[in-house]
């Protein structure tokens, strides 16, 4: 498959049953293959422009859907543990071949941040934190999680989900069309559309254990790899102070503030975002090609 051909899916059995969906675009290159983990309650098609962008630069480009969102499965116990999460990428990771550079927007960078700082140290070859660090701004969590838990019952149409989504994030505009937004939602037998996670994944548990600043600053100190963190100038979850608390707990990691951009930098600033990750990834080969 060339760079600019329609994605490949795959579908991946973990070692607990669960089957992933993945898409994956371009093709094996001698450059780094690149893993992308949304946030939650987003699914792979957030990475969309991005992972496009990357195969077209020579990067082989995975973007996932993780447990309980998008095509992949739902967990049947309600097991939305970082533990759980990084132990699928286990399968993943030996789906795709050999070490990836992860790029975790949120939820996927905290999956990606326990992986290479606790659990599974030396699998991936780099690591880039979208809007996400060890510290997080309650105001900023507690919107995320009102957001997501705003409409159990669902919407009767796609223009009442664009409604939620644009009190959400006001300063985006509207889309003309409303079809992207059938990647999000699933449509239920009774004909109402809800988003597309399984309303499991915010559960009391595997919700605080994703935000202790402990745990998390102990993973940052074990990382390794390069590392980049990327924030959005307005977020609400990540302040200039917590980017300076990781900074002091990983003091290789580069350093990447998107203006014109909140929480969501990849919807957001695309272009912004999706060049500061490609310079990453291009002085990431020229440093390996210059170590031999």
């Amino acid at each position: 498959m060339n760079a600019t051909s329609a994605p490949a899916p795959h579908r991946i059995a973990t070692a607990s049953g669960l089957e992933l969906v993945a898409d994956r675009y371009g093709s094996w290159t001698e450059r780094p293959p690149v893993l992308l983990l949304h946030g939650g309650g987003q699914t792979r098609h957030s990475w969309g422009g991005t992972a496009e962008h990357l195969a077209v630069r020579g990067y082989e480009a995975w973007t996932l859907d993780l447990r309980g969102h998008g095509d992949s499965g739902w967990s049947p116990d309600g097991d939305y543990t970082i533990e759980a999460m990084v132990e699928d990428l286990d399968a993943v990771c030996a789906e795709i071949g050999r070490a990836p550079v992860l790029v975790g927007a949120s939820m996927g960078g905290i999956v990606g941040l326990v992986s290479e700082g606790s659990l599974r140290p030396g699998r991936m070859r780099a690591l880039v934190l979208v809007d996400i660090a060890t510290q997080m701004e309650e105001q900023g969590v507690d919107r995320i999680v009102s957001f997501m838990s705003a409409a159990p019952e669902g919407f009767a149409s796609l223009d009442d989900a664009a409604d939620a989504i644009e009190t959400y994030r006001p300063n985006r505009p509207r889309p003309s069309s409303l079809e992207g937004l059938k990647k999000n939602l699933r449509r239920g037998e009774d004909g109402r559309w809800r988003w597309h996670w399984d309303p499991a994944f915010l559960s009391g548990k595997s919700r605080d254990e994703r935000r202790d600043p402990g745990a998390l600053g102990d993973a940052a100190r074990s990382v390794r790899v390069p590392t980049l963190l990327v924030r959005g100038r307005m977020s609400d979850m990540l302040s200039l102070q917590g980017v300076e608390i990781f900074r002091q707990q990983c003091p290789h990691a580069r350093f990447v503030d998107i203006a014109d951009a909140g929480h969501m930098v990849v919807g957001d600033r695309n272009d912004a975002f999706t060049d500061a990750v490609v310079e990453f990834m291009d002085d990431l080969v020229e440093d390996e090609e210059m170590a031999g």
